[in-house]
């Protein structure tokens, strides 16, 4: 398949077969995607950062960990990653989001509304968008748990790779968020692989 874009600040949903490889690419560098993942067979099934932690006996996700859902299967595992860092912390942006931390900017839909118009025609609803595995996305923890939003340290063409367990519906967005990408937007790219 050939590599798609999302356009800065919008989403899309497709589905990915097991075994198939999602590429994820952030082509020009300090951009986040919010990505998520049902299962094609019943989309009350879905990527759970609580149960991946659980799992995976860890936060910070890279090459060879997978990410399960929350009935305790494998949904995604990380096979490639250029970049090395990512969030499983942070929910979708959305309007409270801007509405909370942006009280001076005009108010945007966020990844949150553009997975929730993505992803509608396979049957998700809003209510069921939980926490997305944000791609690129840099927030340090410190040791007395506070956390924040750093710029992204991924450069031009980094990119994760991420092999289907199961059937799948992915939600994927360019995220939409001022912090989080360094303060501009831009746009993200991904292929499947068979």
């Amino acid at each position: 398949m050939a590599v798609v874009e999302i356009a800065p600040r919008s989403g899309t949903a497709f589905e990915l077969r097991k075994g198939q490889t999602l590429k994820v690419i952030d082509p020009e560098g300090v951009q986040v995607g919010d990505l998520l993942a049902y299962s094609r067979a019943d989309v009350r099934e879905v990527l759970s950062n609580g149960r991946t932690f659980d799992y995976e006996e860890r936060i910070a996700l890279t090459t060879g960990h997978r990410l399960w859902s929350n009935r305790s299967q494998p949904m995604l595992t990380i096979v490639e990653d250029t970049a090395g860092r990512h969030d499983f912390l942070l929910t979708p942006c959305s309007e409270a989001t801007f509405r909370h931390f942006y009280p001076d900017q005009p108010v945007h839909r966020g990844c949150f509304g553009n997975l929730a118009e993505a992803l509608a025609p396979y049957g998700v609803e809003p209510d069921m968008i939980p926490t997305a595995f944000n791609v690129f996305m840099n927030v340090p923890v410190n040791e007395d748990g506070v956390l924040r939003v750093d710029p992204p340290t991924s450069g031009p063409g980094d990119y994760i790779r991420l092999r289907a367990e199961m059937d799948l519906v992915i939600g994927l967005t360019a995220c939409s968020a001022y912090a989080s990408n360094g303060g501009s937007f831009k746009p993200i790219h991904y292929e499947i692989e068979d």
